[in-house]
């Protein structure tokens, strides 16, 4: 069954003085959530926002809050995200191994929040295998996690259709997959005919001259691929 892509763009390329405008931007455009990268300054070498931040954005927006923790002890802080209202809260399997992994994914799900897992670009799905049923969305990482503005890594939608073959496999037909990283007019078309749902835009949404229209323009691009792949 075909669903619309949705467009996630990121705030870690908006204009921090103006936020909240840029916030009200991207919902009157059509934008599906708002995606916050969480960076510690550990996990990956840039350090952004944390939970206060994400309160705050909790009040200013009916969008989802698509929050990615690039943190190295999720464990200790998905609560602390869960009570300030992320509604999809983002870990990296990187970070977590075996057991810690399925109990990361069972916290967010307890906490009432929707459970996604990211892949950093040389991972493979195999990470994904014990908690792959269960897990609402996953996201892979299409660049090196910690900085906007990077290239789109080649190749980078063979393990979006890997991820997409793997659910089905599991029997999670309801899975989302996200692609975050250099995904633009020239590169949307490919992770969407793979099978990708939700886009992480930063610069190529934020940077435009016309946000709203380049994000109804990737938006269109991605559900025309999507459409193709189907038929």
């Amino acid at each position: 069954m075909f669903q619309p892509v949705k467009i996630a763009p990121s705030i870690l390329s908006a204009d921090f003085m103006n936020l909240q405008s840029d916030i009200e931007l991207i919902e009157r455009a059509g934008a599906g959530y708002v995606h916050v990268d969480v960076m510690d300054g550990h996990f990956v070498p840039n350090l952004t926002i944390g939970v206060p931040h994400v309160k705050q954005l909790k009040g200013i927006t009916k969008l989802p809050l698509d929050v990615h923790l690039m943190i190295s002890n999720p464990l200790v802080q998905l609560p602390w995200f869960i009570e300030a209202g992320a509604d999809i809260l983002t870990v990296h399997a990187e970070a977590l191994e075996g057991q810690w992994l399925d109990r990361a994914v069972e916290m967010i799900h307890e906490g009432g929040a929707k459970a996604c897992v990211a892949l950093k670009p040389n991972t493979a799905v195999e990470a994904l295998a014990s908690v792959i049923d269960r897990l609402d969305m996953v996201l892979v990482m299409s660049v090196e996690p910690g900085f906007s503005g990077q290239g789109y890594i080649e190749g980078s939608e063979e393990k979006v259709a890997s991820v997409a073959q793997m659910a089905r496999d599991a029997g999670n037909y309801g899975m989302l997959i996200e692609v975050d990283g250099g995904i633009g007019v020239k590169t949307v078309e490919r992770v969407c005919s793979a099978g990708a749902d939700v886009i992480v835009c930063g610069n190529a949404v934020y940077a435009a001259d016309d946000p709203a229209a380049a994000l109804a323009e990737i938006e269109a691009l991605g559900n025309a691929a999507r459409l193709a792949a189907m038929s």
